[in-house]
């Protein structure tokens, strides 16, 4: 799966809403599984993309503190919302304080994290392998093997913050004006 098709399926996904990760996985479902696997490729390389310290500087700020879980459901959010957010995002993480307008955070019921994305394409794996959506220990081992076959692999990625907690109103001025004081989560 090319990045083109891989962005194309998360800006069809968008009109879902709410459902946006179910319809999603859904539709991986029909497809083969090595597109399923081609998918989560893709996926996990932006998650490593946008695994900075800049970028977790501002969700820290954005949701009042940042676990690395939260960092991670941060993450799937950020891509479900598409190529041109993700990249504008990644190039400058203030511009989240333009793009959280307030009618969008009364549209979007997950802004800002995303739990959901992460398992997309194992949950199709899955469903493709035993006829359920329900995690499956033996799939998603299977589904595992099946991404470092391909060459898949992923290595925890070690990184130091540069910045600590008490930096970020200077360093994020927009962000900290809408959200230091009255965070999201």
């Amino acid at each position: 799966m090319t990045s083109n098709l891989f962005w194309e399926l998360i800006n069809d996904s968008k009109q879902y809403g709410a459902e946006q990760a179910e319809w999603l996985t859904k539709e991986l479902t029909m497809r083969t599984s090595e597109e399923i696997i081609h998918f989560e490729a893709e996926f996990k390389h932006k998650m490593e993309q946008s695994y900075t310290s800049s970028l977790w500087g501002a969700a820290y700020v954005l949701m009042g503190g940042c676990s690395d879980d939260g960092f991670d459901y941060f993450r799937g959010w950020l891509i479900s919302r598409g190529e041109e957010v993700f990249n504008a995002v990644l190039r400058n993480p203030e511009f989240l304080a333009e793009y959280l307008s307030e009618d969008y955070l009364e549209e979007d019921e997950f802004a800002p994290q995303m739990e959901e994305m992460l398992y997309v394409a194992s949950s199709a794996y899955t469903y493709q392998r035993t006829g359920s959506f329900e995690y499956n220990d033996e799939s998603d081992t299977e589904f595992s093997k099946e991404l470092e076959a391909q060459g898949h692999t992923y290595e925890p990625i070690d990184m130091e913050l540069d910045w600590k907690e008490e930096d970020l109103e200077e360093r994020y001025p927009l962000l900290w004006d809408r959200f230091g004081e009255d965070p999201l989560t």
